[in-house]
């Protein structure tokens, strides 16, 4: 009986060892597929034209931004007005852009008081229906600005025209307000 005992156990020890080779074969199997997948993607990514952003032959300096307007130009004049003890204004007066392009310009101020200051700048735009082409990217009227005492700062403003401008507007206007946001600081008691 335990020559049949030392059989049966010899033959599960036989089945184990068969069965943990198989298991072993098929992992490095799933192995060797996971890792000869990357470049198999690769290829058939190739053969397909997925996921391909550029074409190899294409250098950077030949790619442009096909969703500007080069045919046309529009003068935008810059403008400031002020409310408030302030000196602002635009570090250019106007300039031509094609619809679609970016552009950037700057407007500085000055507080000329003596004290801190809290203010803010409105756009506006001539014609009015520029306004719904005038797409700012970046610009220093979207939160309000605190200016110390005697502070200078420039403010870019980062902009471009949508191509779908009526092509009978020629120039754009864009002008803000900067005024100051709350009252005047309370006095302060030069004694204390």
């Amino acid at each position: 009986m335990s020559d049949e005992l030392d059989q049966a156990k010899f033959g599960k020890n036989k089945l184990n060892a068969t069965m943990l080779g198989k298991l072993l074969v098929i992992a490095v199997l799933m192995f060797g597929f996971g890792y000869a997948l990357v470049p198999i993607y690769k290829q058939i990514c190739e053969l397909t034209g997925v996921n391909i952003l550029t074409p190899k032959d294409i250098s950077a300096k030949e790619i442009s931004n096909s969703q500007i307007d080069r045919s046309r130009e529009v003068t935008i004049e810059f403008d400031a007005n002020t409310q408030g003890p302030w000196r602002f204004r635009p570090t250019v007066s106007s300039m031509k852009v094609h619809p679609g392009e970016m552009a950037q310009v700057v407007y500085e101020v000055v507080n000329k008081q003596s004290y801190k200051m809290d203010a803010q700048a409105i756009p506006s735009y001539a014609p009015q229906q520029a306004s719904a082409y005038f797409k700012k990217m970046e610009c220093f009227c979207f939160k309000q600005q605190t200016l110390e005492a005697n502070e200078a700062r420039q403010m870019p403003v980062v902009f471009y025209i949508d191509p779908a401008l009526p092509k009978d507007v020629k120039t754009i206007t864009l002008s803000y307000t900067f005024f100051e946001v709350g009252g005047k600081p309370k006095a302060v008691d030069k004694g204390a």
